[in-house]
């Protein structure tokens, strides 16, 4: 299995979030949301309309772990709202165009995110990434790898450090002027 790695340049992102637009709200959605919340695929791709719908907060039990999740998503819930207005509650808010009220895949996800990330030349892209993404730049912002740790239900910080890439970004830069 492939190692993928955060979009570190937000540039990049918006490039992403452009393309994707491109192949529909759906697929525009899945990394917006993806980015912003932090979240397995796993766990996004189980969500359903009713889940978000009107809500600041969004409650889930983790697939992975099994632990209570709750996320603030009103820094999305535009966005959100738009992309769910006519959808029925019931509904998975990743809705595969196959099949009768399916989730897309993961396999799926995969594919989205990859063929949109090989038009703009973004390589070690997966759905990972989203979550990747998010923390490394959470980190960036906040600085505060403790509250990131508890975010992830990561069993050190060194993990979330290495989660995100911070450990090679602070290998890379100390290597650049090396030389004997």
């Amino acid at each position: 299995m492939n190692t993928v790695q955060p979009i570190r340049d937000k540039k990049l992102i918006e490039r992403l979030k452009n393309e994707l637009k491109k192949s529909g709200s759906r697929d525009y959605m899945l990394f917006c949301f993806g980015i912003n919340v932090g979240l397995r695929i796993s766990d996004i791709l189980s969500l359903k309309v009713s889940d978000v719908r009107d809500r600041s907060h969004l409650t889930l039990t983790e697939q992975k772990t099994g632990k209570v999740r709750r996320i603030k998503i009103n820094g999305i819930s535009d966005d959100l709202n738009d992309y769910i207005q006519g959808m029925n509650d019931d509904d998975y808010l990743f809705r595969s165009q196959k099949g009768d009220n399916m989730p897309i895949s993961r396999v799926q996800a995969y594919r989205i995110l990859n063929k949109a990330a090989d038009v703009i030349g973004i390589e070690e892209i997966g759905t990972h990434t989203m979550r990747k993404t998010f923390g490394y730049h959470f980190y960036q912002k906040t600085k505060d790898v403790a509250l990131l740790q508890e975010l992830f239900n990561h069993s050190a910080p060194s993990v979330t450090l290495r989660y995100i890439g911070i450990n090679q970004d602070i290998m890379d830069t100390a290597m650049d002027d090396f030389k004997l």
